[in-house]
């Protein structure tokens, strides 16, 4: 198995915390270099990671020693720097959400196609154990049919009023960074034909939408999906499927850290059941996926559709949300 040279464009919290150092673990990957252009980090990244520092994102592109980029930048520096990575023939993980429109999820989707290349939304929750293990419940009828699914993710306010995803030139919003998340589990599990039926947006005192809901449904079916987000709420991140026989729920669903150990609880009439399961690093696992991705031409284009349909169901949801204003 050849290891892929990665680099990541962008020094940000998530790549820090939990993609550099699943990187490191991954044997799929070396590490080639990180770009900042905050000379302040040159020393940490030198130092700390042991890797090139590159002071200007077009360098890393360039660079063709690198064979794929991980760039966790704010929303709308993703298009312009996802299209140049794709001219330059760079497999790309990308942070959610992919872009700021459809228009430009379609274009660079479409320029990925063109060139072969892996463009991947990174959605890790996908590649976690408790999703693998929630849809083979599903699967074995433990639920029977699927009536209504309940997903919430919310957060506290950021602390740092400065904060990128408070920011609407920067593509910030709690749609985009919080609500992507139960739109994304529900095309997971119902599947991508479903469309927005109910979209409400709240901004306070804020330039972009600090939280929500809303409600998504199958299509020429009756299976829905009740969702809520927001920056500005108790922390919460469920997921419930209510079915015709029980009902599932479970928590720290899009979120779980490599030691959580998560539950699963299953409720029917014969009582409740727990199910443990045991730790899982989802940031590996999704990792692993990309590169499968790069080389596999059938997990590349179904990436390519989920990703567009993505962008159509959170686009969806503006214009029926601004259109209830």
């Amino acid at each position: 198995m050849k290891k892929l040279k990665i680099g990541v464009l962008g020094l940000a919290n998530i790549a820090q915390k939990a993609i550099i150092p699943a990187i490191m673990k991954c044997n799929r990957f070396d590490l080639y270099g990180i770009a900042s252009r905050n000379i302040a980090n040159k020393n940490k990244i030198e130092e700390e990671y042991l890797v090139a520092f590159y002071e200007d994102y077009q360098k890393m592109v360039d660079d063709p020693m690198i064979d794929a980029l991980y760039i966790p930048l704010p929303n709308s520096l993703h298009f312009p720097w996802v299209k140049k990575a794709l001219q330059k023939g760079k497999d790309l993980l990308v942070e959610k959400s992919l872009a700021c429109s459809l228009k430009d999820v379609t274009y660079l989707n479409d320029l990925a196609e063109q060139n072969n290349l892996a463009l991947v939304e990174n959605f890790q929750f996908r590649k976690h154990k408790q999703l693998k293990i929630i849809k083979e419940i599903i699967n074995d009828n433990k639920v029977g049919e699927i009536r209504t699914i309940r997903s919430s993710f919310g957060f506290p306010p950021f602390p740092d009023k400065d904060n990128i995803r408070y920011k609407k030139d920067l593509g910030g919003g709690a749609l985009l960074d919080a609500g992507a998340y139960p739109i994304k589990i529900a095309q997971e599990i119902l599947g991508r034909d479903l469309n927005i039926t109910s979209a409400l947006l709240a901004f306070g005192d804020s330039e972009v939408d600090i939280w929500g809901s809303g409600m998504l449904q199958k299509q020429q079916s009756s299976q829905h999906v009740q969702f809520s987000f927001g920056f500005d709420n108790h922390y919460q991140c469920s997921l419930e499927i209510w079915g015709s026989k029980g009902k599932l729920f479970t928590n720290r669903i899009f979120t779980a850290p490599p030691d959580y150990e998560p539950a699963i609880q299953i409720e029917t009439g014969e009582g409740l059941e727990t199910i443990k399961l045991e730790s899982d690093n989802q940031y590996v696992n999704m990792l692993e996926h990309f590169y499968d991705c790069v080389h596999d031409f059938e997990l590349k284009t179904n990436e390519y559709k989920a990703n567009v349909n993505q962008s159509r169901l959170l686009e969806g949801f503006y214009n029926l949300a601004y259109q209830s204003d």
